[in-house]
């Protein structure tokens, strides 16, 4: 059983976004960086979360700077089709 100052395997989880993001009010960081200390595979747990959330971060920026380099040759090439077209007239 847990006591107020103890945080279980199970809380960790539930907050580990929080930790992530610098979320945490000083009290639960200490309690969480406690049960860190002493539960190695929350460690690993939080370790694997923070890569996942860095991975799809940077496949996200991948996917929003494909899509607007998409977008800008779209614009380009209707530019430079209409140019020709009247070039060609």
């Amino acid at each position: 059983m847990t006591t107020p100052a103890t945080l279980s395997c199970k809380e960790l989880v539930e907050l580990v976004t929080d930790y992530l993001d610098g979320a945490m009010a000083e009290a639960d960081r200490a309690r969480f960086d406690a049960h860190l200390a002493i539960c190695p595979p929350c460690v690993e747990y939080v370790a694997q979360i923070g890569r996942t959330v860095r991975t799809v971060s940077a496949t996200w920026r991948d996917i929003e700077d494909s899509r607007q380099a998409a977008e800008l040759l779209v614009e380009v090439f209707r530019d430079w089709k209409k140019l020709a077209l009247r070039h060609a007239t």
